[in-house]
């Protein structure tokens, strides 16, 4: 069964915001490093780019898969995770501790399209 986090956002795309103010720390779930498997390379858009809800801003790539990334929410990026350019394993050891990218929200009402744990959970059936 996948760790699921109470607080957090979650998109139907796998994707996780936890929202500290203004910023919101977008990753990957612990289901989807589960489906993924060893992950090799994460390619991440740079500081400064604009994200929007819906919209691919990246990639995950494992030995056996490559999965676009796609934003749940609309945002400047602020900061990207550099571990994860020499360690993209981490997301394997802990998808929610090790963030992607940190963008400052450009339009918090975009969250109630989101899950919260509970919708999250039960859309994967657990």
């Amino acid at each position: 069964m996948s760790k699921i986090i109470d607080g957090l956002y979650y998109s139907e795309s796998h994707e996780y915001v936890r929202v500290e103010g203004n910023v919101g720390f977008i990753g990957i779930t612990d289901y989807a490093q589960h489906a993924l498997g060893n992950v090799v390379y994460v390619d991440m858009p740079e500081v400064d780019d604009e994200v929007s809800a819906g919209e691919e801003f990246g990639a995950v790539e494992s030995v056996k898969a490559a999965s676009d990334l796609i934003s749940p929410v609309s945002g400047v990026v602020l900061e990207v995770n550099e571990a994860l350019e020499d360690e993209p394993g981490l997301i394997n050891k802990d998808a929610f501790e090790n963030w992607i990218i940190k963008v400052e929200l450009s339009d918090k009402g975009e969250l109630d399209d989101l899950m919260d744990a509970g919708g999250y959970k039960a859309m994967l059936g657990e």
